[in-house]
């Protein structure tokens, strides 16, 4: 599945990456290519560890999960300043009106994201919470590889796209072990009230929304 998430990664902002960042006109700010080294990062790590459990090598696969936690955090604050600092970019230099509203999404991210990390690090002593929680964090970051398509992204059911992954991770465990595993019967509707509100927030924008996003941005 990182290995799925990756070429998805790949194929989305391959329709983007050139005229919104290497060749952006405006230039876009530094903060956002150190955003996308550290995302890109957390999937070569992610790859790695689940390789490393392959593998049997249990120890190296603890060593490095101290830097998938700082990683993690680090991830977690830049997610929410670059949505910020592109929000004001996209204001006053695009001058893109009602950019603020699309914060929600972002935002959501970081919150499903940072807690799905937490409670992996927190029961890192139980590979069958740990490794399902650390997937259904990383899968919380693909809207904005789904959202690279116009489809997905006009009709705002990208996080369709990446609930459907999963609901593959569930169905492994339906097929496997003959029942869907709590952590996802727990997680999934919890992130799906999440996103349903991160979506209302951005496509409706009502008034204490609108506010809120305001004084956040500060534009």
């Amino acid at each position: 599945m990182g290995l799925v998430m990756t070429a998805l990664i790949a194929w989305g902002f391959s329709r983007t990456v050139d005229a919104g960042l290497f060749h952006a006109n405006p230039p876009r700010p530094l903060l956002l290519w150190m955003h996308g080294a550290a995302f890109s990062t957390w999937m070569v790590f992610f790859i790695l560890q689940s390789a490393l459990v392959g593998a049997r090598r249990v120890s190296v696969h603890r060593l490095l999960g101290w830097f998938g936690a700082g990683l993690a955090a680090t991830m977690v604050g830049l997610g929410f300043t670059v949505s910020v600092v592109m929000t004001r970019f996209d204001k006053i230099v695009l001058h893109q009106a009602n950019a603020d509203a699309f914060i929600s999404v972002p935002f959501a991210d970081m919150i499903v994201f940072g807690v799905c990390i937490a409670l992996a690090i927190y029961w890192r002593g139980r590979p069958d919470f740990h490794r399902r929680l650390m997937f259904i964090a990383t899968c919380e970051l693909m809207d904005a590889a789904i959202g690279r398509f116009d489809f997905w992204f006009n009709n705002s059911i990208f996080y369709i796209g990446l609930d459907m992954l999963i609901v593959l991770g569930m169905a492994r465990d339906w097929m496997v072990d003959g029942r869907v595993h709590k952590v996802y019967l727990y997680a999934l509707p919890a992130m799906m009230v999440v996103q349903g509100l991160a979506v209302y927030m951005w496509r409706v924008n009502p008034g204490w929304w609108q506010a809120m996003s305001q004084a956040i941005v500060g534009v």
